[in-house]
């Protein structure tokens, strides 16, 4: 009993001291965190811990990201990866528990060899055999963590696919909203056109106006209405890319609400700390799982220099006939010590490898942080360039509204010529334009924003339902 304790204590300072020596030469990473994500913010929230179907709100676009993230390809292969590594992971554990098998079995072996007498050998046989390898140095306990930092790694990975197609949705939708809207400012242009194409010959039969100005009232008419195909061409591939989302295919019309341009948003908005940031983003504990995997590894390629001892035991009953089977008893039991004598330095090799590996995933990981911050602040800052954009497009939008009128009522009057009023027009249908798209990238914007927080893969038990249905076919 006395050398069986000793025995035991000796296994577990040589496991723990192979422990510790198995990763001594990991560096940890180096982060160096500034303070605060954006200067001078340093908020305890952040909007990434609202739900998404909270933070966007639009029951609309909530009907398309939930078809979306329930029937996309990549997140069902995604979900896939997911159970295949969970199940891998439970191998790993596995390992470290005993291994039960069982056998029955019958022979017979009849031997008629040359100047011998004929021999007839049956046997018949049950057994069940117990077999366990004692983890001396870590190798199961090593590879026990690898699989599951490699199964938490394909989880994060699965949030991270979430996150980015809640964003892509989002951004497909207000853009597509935009082009619908954009689309709504030519037509009512046009009709503006087609009434001066009107009143210009009308002038001309009447020989007020010169030929020329009614020229110039039909190329503005068609250059007008050239914009309109392209136009249309955008918003179906628009819609066949949300259908594809969707797992759909092209076809479907997408329904979706009017682009507001009166909107009033935030100027500032909570972004939290440095060490939410890291915590919130999926992809980047994503990295994080697999540099503890690749440390796992390093652990193993060290364990798997030294003996390895395995034990079985082997019992049942054993005869040549049916009748007495059951009263012959057998056991077997042994003991393997499994040691590399000479492997050619490919051992070590192999350890070596797993240190550049560790390093390889240590450096992704330190870069990742360094994307995420950088993401982090091109997105605010973004959308404060935009929100300023924004606002001056309101005030050109008004001002080319204004001008238009003015350059209508001097036109009538006789002050000035036609040409100054298309120059007004199509002013003002730029500056339409204009504040159309800038109150796009204001979405867009917040969307971006919203993603890099690491907003975007929380589960959907609750969201509010569309007021109409979602699935609408083109006639």
């Amino acid at each position: 009993m006395k050398r069986l304790t000793i025995l035991l204590c000796t296994a577990s300072a040589a496991l723990l001291l192979a422990s510790c020596s198995a990763v001594r030469h990991c560096k940890a990473p180096e982060l160096n965190l500034p303070e605060t994500i954006a200067e001078g913010q340093a908020d305890s929230t952040t909007i990434a811990d609202m739900a998404w179907w909270s933070f966007y709100g639009d029951t609309t676009l909530c009907h398309l990201i939930r078809r979306t993230l329930d029937s996309n390809k990549e997140m069902l292969a995604a979900a896939a990866n997911v159970e295949r590594m969970r199940q891998l992971y439970r191998i790993d554990k596995a390992g470290r528990l005993p291994v039960v098998s069982g056998s029955a079995y019958a022979e017979r072996e009849t031997n008629d060899y040359y100047d011998k007498s004929f021999s007839n050998d049956p046997e018949i046989g049950v057994k069940a055999s117990v077999s366990w390898e004692l983890d001396l140095w870590g190798n199961l306990r090593w590879a026990k963590r690898q699989g599951g930092a490699e199964y938490l790694a394909s989880v994060e990975e699965w949030r991270a696919m979430r996150m980015t197609l809640v964003a892509e949705v989002a951004t497909a939708y207000f853009e597509l909203m935009a082009l619908d809207n954009e689309l709504a400012i030519v037509r009512r242009t046009l009709e503006t056109r087609r009434e001066d194409v009107r009143q210009a010959k009308l002038r001309f039969d009447g020989g007020l106006t010169a030929e020329t100005v009614y020229q110039q009232a039909q190329v503005e008419y068609a250059t007008t209405a050239a914009l309109i195909p392209d136009l249309e061409r955008k918003i179906q591939i628009m819609e066949n890319g949300i259908s594809m989302l969707m797992g759909g295919y092209p076809g479907e019309e997408i329904p979706r609400r009017r682009l507001e341009l009166d909107i009033t948003m935030p100027d500032n908005l909570p972004v939290g700390i440095p060490s939410v940031l890291l915590q919130r983003r999926p992809d980047v504990r994503a990295s994080e799982q697999k540099l503890r995997a690749a440390t796992a590894g390093v652990g193993m390629a060290y364990a798997d220099r030294f003996p390895r001892l395995d034990f079985s035991l082997t019992g049942g009953v054993e005869d040549g006939y049916f009748a007495h089977l059951f009263e012959a008893p057998f056991t077997y039991m042994a003991g393997n010590l499994s040691a590399p004598l000479f492997a050619f330095g490919r051992r070590q090799a192999k350890y070596r490898a797993a240190l550049a590996a560790y390093d390889q995933s240590r450096l992704d990981y330190e870069q990742k942080v360094l994307e995420a911050f950088k993401e982090t602040d091109d997105a605010l800052v973004s959308y404060r360039s935009v929100r300023e954009s924004a606002a001056l497009k309101v005030a050109l939008r008004d001002a080319a509204s204004k001008y238009v009128e003015l350059a209508n009522i001097q036109y009538r009057g006789g002050n000035i010529g036609y040409i100054d009023v298309l120059d007004a027009q199509r002013r003002y249908l730029d500056a339409q334009i204009s504040l159309s798209n800038a109150v796009r990238d204001e979405y867009l914007a917040l969307v971006q924003l919203y993603k890099v927080l690491g907003g975007g893969w929380q589960m959907d038990e609750e969201i509010p339902r569309p007021e109409y249905p979602a699935r609408e076919k083109k006639k």
